[in-house]
């Protein structure tokens, strides 16, 4: 499921609040789409997770709930909230929800 929100509103957010974790599925809901980026929020449940793939531009993963595991090229990495990794543009990487898991992508594409 990918919810678009049209009306963002410029006073304080709380992000983990703004996204729920379903049973067995991946959730995401774009707060910004534009030519420079996107800016999405996801929630997974455990177990749940991205297969490997590889995008042409940097990402910068904000956890905010949970704990996964990430893959870049061959290094695994655990991260947990509050943490922050980057997934460089043209490099394999994957995800997996290690437990009930919520994050905020920040994808850079200018």
């Amino acid at each position: 499921m990918n919810e678009q929100i049209s009306d963002l509103s410029s006073s304080p957010q709380d992000l983990a609040a703004m996204i729920a974790v379903q049973p067995k599925a991946v959730v995401s809901r774009t707060l910004i789409n534009k030519p420079a980026g996107t800016v999405t929020l996801f929630a997974f449940d455990a177990s749940e997770g991205l297969s490997e793939h590889t995008a042409p531009y940097d990402a910068l993963v904000h956890v905010l709930d949970g704990e996964a595991g990430v893959r870049i090229g061959s290094q695994e990495h655990t991260v947990g909230a509050g943490q922050i990794i980057l997934m460089p543009g043209n490099v394999p990487h994957a995800l997996k929800a290690n437990k009930p898991f919520k994050m905020l992508l920040i994808m850079v594409k200018a």
